[in-house]
């Protein structure tokens, strides 16, 4: 019996995760996340897929985050029925995210429309958050490491991936075929998260390679935090750090906590996160102590010396107030949601600085900013970019290259064939030159809409 495999997103790009496993007429869709960045990718969240979601007989999530979660309210529309498997802190993670992914996307039209600076007359949500609280209720929790059979005859396995809560990399038994899914692969040896797991065997792996062609600085990531934010708030400005509300908005309040513990920020220096869904995710995260290598008392620890900002009208004084201030603010690539207006009031101050905790998608408005454009577009108009901006890319949250080469070593033997995906053409290119060239493995990059047969 043979395995066909689909890749429905993220090949050629870093979003869109979605891989469709079929056999014997049944079809299993490992991930399910929306397009991201570039026009081009975000235009394709609006056409269906290309097998009819009623045929989908069940969903494997690897984790939360919307370029792997983002899709299933569509999918779900659409007419999809089946359960979407996904660890515990996940399925709570998405409880959040997609209901506020809904919400954002049902704000962004109106205030397009409101201020008619959209092309679309009228412009329309993609789905809105009913549709995403329609969707939670097919999420069906799995423990880690312990096997469960799937529609079709099949059985997963989740093992701990690292990168954010209730991250998994997912082996797929099926038609006598073993594949690994490595989902998003965080660091190893990282403060906050366990390390990846690594597997014995498989006769295929499909690796992301975000970080395929890079490696993360390796300095402290709190003596640069440190250095940024003191120059700042000394020459009267504020620091402006667009973080994933999942993972490094938690990070940032860790590291922030200990310069603080330290002495090496100011005490008085009023540190605020705004963002509702990051502060319901500090809750999750400090509710699943197995997930992460927190003790309690850290836990309770980056939850107090910062202001939580739940409400819109509290932001929006927080965004006209001069004093100099931290604001950790969703999303991380500014492409929506809160940060946005920050952006716009600080972004052409010379004394603030914008500071990006980790890989930026093209297309986005932080790769823009990452690169040095010297203006952004937002919200229908053109807002200068004088104020500092940084990328540490040692507080990603991503494994880099020589990390990811470490997780491949983890396997005894070479699997029949590798596929390198969820990565920019040149870093999908330079992973799998490298497991070549260092491994010996057969490694192929595959692209949008291939079809391969697994025997």
């Amino acid at each position: 019996m043979s395995l066909q495999l689909s890749f429905l997103g993220a090949a050629g790009t870093v979003t869109g995760s979605k891989y469709l496993l079929e056999s014997d007429g049944h079809r299993l869709l490992v991930d399910c996340g929306l397009f991201q960045g570039f026009k081009t990718l975000r235009l394709k969240n609006w056409g269906r897929l290309p097998v009819e979601p009623r045929s989908i007989a069940a969903v494997v999530l690897t984790h939360a985050h919307l370029d792997h979660s983002g899709y299933l309210p569509l999918l779900v529309k659409q007419g999809f029925r089946g359960p979407i498997y996904c660890t515990e802190s996940t399925r709570q993670l998405c409880e959040i995210l997609l209901p506020d992914s809904g919400h954002l996307q049902e704000n962004d039209a109106d205030f397009a429309n409101r201020h008619r600076y959209s092309k679309h007359r009228p412009a329309l949500p993609l789905y809105t958050q009913e549709d995403a609280e329609r969707s939670l209720h097919y999420l069906k929790s799995v423990a880690f490491d312990e096997p469960l059979k799937l529609p079709g005859g099949g059985t997963a396995l989740w093992r701990r991936a690292g990168h954010i809560l209730g991250a998994a990399s997912v082996q797929i038994d099926w038609a006598s075929i073993t594949t690994v899914f490595s989902g998003d692969l965080g660091r190893f040896d990282d403060p906050m998260m366990v390390d990846p797991t690594l597997f014995a065997r498989a006769d295929y792996v499909v690796v992301e390679s975000t970080y395929g062609n890079r490696q993360h600085d390796r300095a402290n990531p709190e003596d640069a935090l440190a250095e940024i934010i003191n120059r700042t708030i000394h020459r009267g400005g504020t620091v402006i750090v667009p973080a994933f509300a999942v993972g490094r908005a938690q990070s940032m309040l860790f590291h922030l906590q200990n310069l603080r513990t330290a002495g090496r920020l100011p005490e008085t220096l009023p540190i605020f996160l705004d963002s509702p869904m990051a502060i319901d995710a500090s809750d999750i995260f400090c509710a699943n102590m197995a997930d992460h290598k927190l003790s309690a008392a850290q836990c309770r620890a980056i939850q107090t010396g910062v202001h939580y900002v739940r409400e819109a009208a509290e932001s929006k004084e927080l965004t006209a107030s001069p004093m100099p201030k931290v604001i950790i603010s969703a999303s991380g690539m500014a492409t929506g949601g809160r940060v946005l207006h920050h952006l716009k009031q600080y972004a052409p101050d010379t004394r603030s600085a914008i500071l990006f905790t980790g890989f930026q998608a093209g297309g986005t408005r932080g790769a823009a900013m990452v690169a040095g454009t010297q203006s952004v577009k937002i919200h229908g108009g053109y807002v200068p970019v004088r104020a500092e901006v940084k990328n540490l890319d040692m507080l990603s949250a991503h494994a880099d290259s020589d990390e990811l080469l470490r997780w491949l070593r983890g396997f005894k033997s070479a699997p029949r064939r590798t596929f390198v995906t969820h990565g920019e053409p040149e870093a999908a290119d330079a992973l799998r030159h490298r497991a070549d060239e260092e491994l010996g493995w057969n490694c192929h990059v595959p692209e949008q809409g291939e079809t391969v047969m697994l025997s």
